[in-house]
């Protein structure tokens, strides 16, 4: 599920501090998203599973997969597409990085 972009992209950090094979949870205009950056590409998503609600930057990241810590529900960090289940998808924002590293986000 992905949210449409409004063009109203707001800064959530410099890639600097997001390295590959890392996440990150922030808060933009008082909502929690993840931040991932998969071998240099970055995604954006709504900081919680879908299955109950638990933070996923509590979980773990191996580079490729989010793993929920709460029942070890595990996503593809590139589509956000379920992998254990399937039939569940991560809330998309879209997101992109500027030339001098900043990352946006719109959330809207």
């Amino acid at each position: 599920m992905s949210s449409a972009i409004t063009g109203q992209w707001q800064e959530a950090m410099h890639l600097d501090d997001l390295w590959e094979g890392e996440m990150e949870g922030v808060e933009i205009d008082g909502k929690k998203v993840l931040l991932v950056n998969i071998d240099g590409e970055v995604r954006a998503y709504k900081n919680r599973c879908p299955h109950q609600a638990w933070a996923l930057d509590e979980g773990d990241f191996d580079g490729q997969t989010i793993t929920c810590v709460r029942h070890m529900w595990t996503f593809d960090a590139l589509s956000g597409k379920g992998t254990n289940p399937d039939n569940c998808e991560l809330i998309t924002y879209p997101c992109r990085v500027e030339e001098d590293g900043t990352i946006l986000v719109d959330v809207r």
